[in-house]
Parts: C-alpha cells; structure tokens; sequence
C-alpha cells in the first residue's frame, strides 16, 4: 500500500522511511516509531492500518546508522539476538532527531493536513514519550514503553497531549516502574496513563507471543480516537488544554475527572472539572448528589475514601456525541471494606465482584454536568452473597464474562434453566 521515501537527517545523510498516504490523498501526519525489529512486515501492517483510516504515515528506519534496511522478526532467538544488538548500538538522541526530522517531513508534505503526532512500540514507546518531551508533535502514543521511569525528569518538557499504554505485566516496566511513572505524569493533565492489568509486554504485537486481540482491539480504538480528537485541522492548540469547551475535548475531559477519583483521590481537582450545579446519580441505588457543597461531602467521605485498594476499571467501549459520552466498563473490586456509595449499610464480605457498569455524562461549558451511574445490583449482591442466582432469574460474574467475551460466553442459560425448573415439577 505505501512506498519508500528518502529524508533528510538533521545532521547531515539520509535515511528511508516507509509512507503509506490515505485513499483520500490527504490526512493528519503520524510518525511511526519502531520496535528493536526495524521496519518490519508488522510496523508496515500498522502504518496501513492508520492510513486506512485517515492518517498520513511515516514509518523511518532508526536503524540506518548501523545498518540501512533492518528486518527482523521476534520469531527465532538468531532474530532477538541481532534486534538487541541493534538496539545497544543505537544512538537514541540521533534517533530522536530522526524522528523529529521525519516529523518536519511530514508537515511539509502535500498529503499533510500540517497537523502531526507519533506512535511508538517498545523502543519506540519510550521514543515517543522523548520526542513529546524534547520537541513539539502535535499529539504522541507510546506502548508499553521501555525505561520510561529512568528519564521521567524531562517530563517537563511535555506541551502536546501524550498517552501511554501500560501493560500489568510488563517485566520491562516491573510495579516499581508502573509507580514512578504513576507518581510522576497522573497530576499532569496533558498525560492519560492507560493500565491494562493482566497484559504482558507487546500485546498489540499481532502474532506475537504475548498478543492478546482484545486488549489490542481496546488500545488501538482509543488511540486511533486521541489521534482523531488532536490532529483534525480544527483541534485547538495544546493551550487549549483538555477542559477546552470544543466538543473533541470531552473524552480527555471525562478522563481528567476520573483520574482525579480513582488514582489522585482528590476531591477538589474532581469538583474542579464539573460545573457549579453538577449532579451525580449512581441510578440502581440513588446515591451521589447534586451541586459542589453535596458532592464535595459525598466524594470525600462517600464515594473516594470507600473504594477498594484492588478496584480496577476495565473500559469496553466508548462513544462520543457533541455534548454527551457514554461508557462502558468492568468494574472489580473485592468488598474489603463498607462501600456507601455502592453497598450502604453492607459489612465487607471479602467477596470478588466484577459487574459491567455504564456511565452516561453530560458535558456544559466544557465542563461536567451530569452523570447517570447504571449497574446490576442484583449481580453484585448475587456476588457478595446476599442474593441465591441459583434459584431467582439473575446472574453473577458471568454478565461481566459476556461482555467481555460474547461469542464464547453461552447465552440463554437462565431461560433453559427455567424450563428445566418447569419439567421437574
């Protein structure tokens, strides 16, 4: 589908770069950033992919100081052993000057709207998070970045929106690295930090040993909207900031919101992203509230204080409109402790729980109007224990597990289980 192109390095040569240009001749610019396998089958899959979809692309070979034209697999330990020593004989501020000179390509380019971001893999995740911080892309995505907690000090730098996929797993990123890039980039509201839990290193890598397509499908899907969202012709500048009143903003918005509940825990910088008169309304048990002096009460002993160390979010699907997101999620947590917002007046039971929940928000002034909260609170005390799914027609865990997995999941049971009820009488 693409072709190759020669650009010029800023300190003198040229290198290749593989540029797959959209059907409509014209698009945003993506900069795409290699793994330590060069420009691969696959990296030449995922530029296709973007250009598929819009996007201009350009793939540069990062390689070409040592040796022009790396292609290399991670299928034979002969492969790994070669991309390793490529990668030690990388010189990374050249590489990053590479990037940014195909950056200036790009935008320079006819079939670039003049607006241009980067993605990276691996090596090229951590590359991306350093072009974000030591130029000025219009918008970067790194993937399960390599070394990210070692060169956090130039996170100053970041002017542009960047988001960083983080795979649980990670033995790259170990929890102690997961916790410095936490502490460091979650209060910096140009940063989104994506956790995907039970994910190993290179689960987009399609074909390879750790790739998992769900979770795959899940990040490329919001990455392919933050690059939608940032580099449209009529996307604000990085002034604008993501609680801009321009409808494009509103998923960067609700993710600022959340990120203030669940990982910075804190109450004002929550209030601060919602207008005066906001009202939240967890619908299956009516609680929340209406306005700051309400809110302010019921997320600092309510809602934050009262949710369990392990909770953990897993987003399914989104939608955005012009004034209204709608969202939808696992969410986990074991009942450790007496959860007012969800479960008022119930003892912990130390039960899993994991129920499929929806948030429908509603946006004014660029800010946070309103949100209707709906789950199953038949499943979640089925859960805890306070419910027999075994004899009244509710499920348990396994709407979460349809959800997650429709076409595996059996559908159906409870009506055969109902009719077999009706036999045995």
């Amino acid at each position: 589908m693409g072709n190759r192109v020669s650009i010029r390095a800023t300190d003198g040569g040229e290198f290749m770069a593989y540029l797959a240009v959209p059907a409509s001749g014209r698009g945003p610019g993506l900069v795409l950033l290699q793994e330590i396998f060069g420009v691969n089958d696959y990296l030449r899959g995922v530029a296709d992919w973007y250009a598929q979809r819009g996007f201009t692309v350009a793939c540069p070979d990062l390689f070409w100081r040592q040796k022009p034209g790396v292609e290399l697999t991670d299928r034979t330990d002969a492969e790994w052993q070669l991309a390793m020593g490529y990668l030690k004989g990388l010189d990374e501020s050249k590489a990053i000057e590479d990037a940014a000179a195909t950056m200036a390509f790009l935008r320079g380019h006819t079939a670039c709207n003049g607006k241009v971001g980067a993605v990276g893999f691996c090596l090229g995740g951590r590359l991306a998070y350093l072009l974000a911080c030591r130029h000025r892309p219009d918008a970067c995505v790194g993937y399960y970045g390599v070394g990210l907690e070692k060169i956090l000090g130039e996170a100053g730098g970041i002017r542009a929106p960047l988001m960083l996929h983080i795979a649980g797993k990670d033995r790259s990123c170990p929890p102690a690295a997961q916790s410095a890039i936490h502490n460091a980039l979650d209060a910096n509201r140009l940063v989104t930090l994506l956790d995907y839990p039970d994910q190993d290193h290179a689960f987009s890598r399609l074909g390879g040993k750790h790739f998992d397509p769900r979770a795959a499908e899940l990040a490329d899907l919001r990455s392919l909207e933050f690059f939608a969202r940032c580099l449209s012709e009529a996307a604000a500048g990085p002034a604008a900031g993501p609680v801009s009143g321009d409808s494009s903003r509103l998923s960067d918005l609700w993710e600022e919101h959340m990120k203030h509940e669940f990982a910075t825990r804190d109450t004002e910088a929550t209030l601060e992203t919602m207008v005066a008169d906001a009202y939240v309304n967890h619908v299956p048990v009516l609680t929340g509230g209406v306005g700051h002096a309400q809110l302010r009460e019921f997320y600092s002993r309510r809602f934050i204080p009262k949710m369990p160390p392990d909770t953990q979010v897993t987003p399914v699907s989104r939608t955005v409109g012009v004034d209204r997101l709608v969202d939808e999620m696992i969410f986990r947590f074991t009942h450790t402790l007496e959860m007012d917002w969800m479960l008022p007046g119930v003892a912990p039971t130390g039960r899993k729980v994991e129920v499929p929940l929806v948030v429908i928000v509603q946006f004014r002034q660029g800010k946070l109007a309103h949100e209707h909260i709906y789950w199953d609170q038949a499943s979640v005390l089925a859960q805890i224990g306070l419910l027999d799914a075994a004899r009244l027609p509710v499920a348990g865990v396994e709407s979460a597990h349809k959800v997650l997995d429709a076409q595996s999941s059996p559908s159906n049971l409870l009506i055969a289980r109902a009719e077999q009820r009706k036999k045995d009488r």
